[in-house]
């Protein structure tokens, strides 16, 4: 289900639905995921494809979810918010 039909779904109750989209997140996932000698690799290209020329930190990515959560958003329902650097804008 999409975050606009459960917008319509949930209207009724006063719940309000949204959707945080992020960017690359600079965390320690790299160290997992690919070896130490190629995650300088993959984060110089994940960075290459943000405008803002950059990985985002977790807490950029918690200060977005803390604003949709607060009453500051109140009027905010059904939308998608990407949290990229401006990736998705390109």
């Amino acid at each position: 289900m999409k975050s606009d039909s459960w917008t319509t779904e949930f209207k009724d109750r006063g719940i309000r639905v949204n959707t945080i989209s992020p960017g690359p997140i600079d965390t320690p996932i790299f160290e997992g995921l690919v070896p130490a000698e190629q995650q300088k690799q993959v984060k110089e290209f994940l960075i290459s494809r943000v405008p803002l020329g950059r990985m985002g930190k977790p807490e950029e990515i918690a200060s977005a979810v803390a604003f949709l959560a607060s009453a500051d958003s109140s009027f905010i329902t059904g939308i998608e918010l990407f949290v990229d650097g401006g990736a998705a804008q390109v």
